[in-house]
């Protein structure tokens, strides 16, 4: 049997139909409406504002990675630092951010000590900036000051500081170019030298770069140093800059790399040489006896090769005689397996 709608149904149907008794919708809960496929309670969505004069063109990740390495160069920095100036230098990463270049630059003393880098193969130029308030007691150090009660002069820098600071920042360039080498082969030189920052305009001023920031300390004497690296002068190694692929290029260095900078850190190390004249074997009660003016005879002849010991390990065989006063031994070649010493 089919249904038949009653007087009151009827009634309702006209009702909903008619626009003047159409209710009025109902008001939105909250004013911030989020458009999404997902519907997302609105009191919980962050919403942030966003600068299109900073864009940001780098991402976490890849700043982790950036602030990673250059941790790699701070310590080598610093351990460089501290063998040339004969004390304690510590070297940290303080910050990693990005700007744009103005923004950077206005940030700068001046006068400073700003520095361009080449870096081959990438393109563009980078941007090493120490402050004074750390750099003038490195020079004083330098110079055999004891950086007590120092002033530091607000001036340009002069010739001769010029000069010392270049030997620092060459310290600078082979540790940078050490950290590199687990992304990529590049090789950092030092370039021109300012100290006005404003005159050094290497990008456009709303260019985006990377600054990486760096407390130094010396003693009782702290300064900051910052290194800018424009995004247009690394972005074709933005994709090896993930945490993930530094650390796994990082882990692939091949044996031969290695070996190459354990033999250069070993370079500079100390060995003990010995020049065997001879060997001969004497009683107990001869020795006991022996005198000022005694002769011991071996049976090796005066003219025959010095065996030359490096480190208690026979290494060459050389030829007794003088130079410029003090006794010397000339080398004549390495020691072979055939030879009886």
């Amino acid at each position: 049997m089919t249904n038949v709608l009653d007087q009151s149904a009827l009634e309702s149907l006209l009702g909903a139909g008619n626009p003047s008794d159409e209710a009025a919708p109902a008001a939105p809960a909250s004013g911030v409406q989020i458009f999404s496929r997902h519907r997302r309670d609105a009191e919980s969505i962050e919403v942030r504002d966003y600068d299109f004069k900073r864009p940001e063109r780098i991402s976490k990740d890849q700043m982790r990675a950036l602030q990673t390495l250059h941790e790699t160069f701070a310590r080598n920095f610093g351990v460089a630092m501290s063998g040339f100036l004969r004390t304690i230098v510590e070297v940290r990463v303080a910050h990693a951010e990005q700007m744009t270049y103005a923004e950077f630059i206005g940030s700068l003393p001046n006068p400073t000590s700003f520095n361009l880098v080449d870096a081959p193969p990438l393109e563009g130029r980078l941007c090493l900036e120490i402050s004074p308030l750390i750099i003038y007691p490195i020079i004083d150090r330098l110079l055999g000051g004891s950086n007590g009660e120092m002033f530091i002069p607000q001036r340009s820098m002069t010739a001769i500081e010029m000069r010392l600071i270049q030997r620092i920042l060459d310290r600078a360039m082979s540790a940078l170019t050490e950290a590199w080498a687990g992304v990529k082969e590049i090789t950092f030189r030092l370039g021109d030298m300012e100290s006005n920052p404003a005159l050094v305009q290497i990008v456009p001023p709303n260019e985006v770069v990377v600054v990486l920031g760096f407390e130094i300390k010396m003693t009782n004497r702290a300064g900051a140093m910052s290194l800018c690296i424009p995004f247009n002068n690394i972005e074709p190694l933005m994709s090896e800059l993930s945490a993930q692929s530094w650390t796994a290029a990082a882990r692939m260095r091949s044996d031969q790399q290695w070996e190459s900078q354990i033999v250069r850190r070993l370079s500079d190390a100390s060995l003990e040489m010995t020049g065997l004249l001879a060997e001969t074997s004497i009683r107990l009660t001869d020795l006991r006896n022996l005198e000022i003016g005694d002769v011991i005879v071996t049976e090796k002849p005066a003219a025959s090769p010095v065996v030359l010991i490096v480190e208690q390990v026979p290494r060459f065989l050389a030829q007794l005689g003088q130079h410029r006063g003090n006794r010397a031994l000339r080398i004549m070649r390495p020691l072979t397996t055939d030879d009886r010493v």
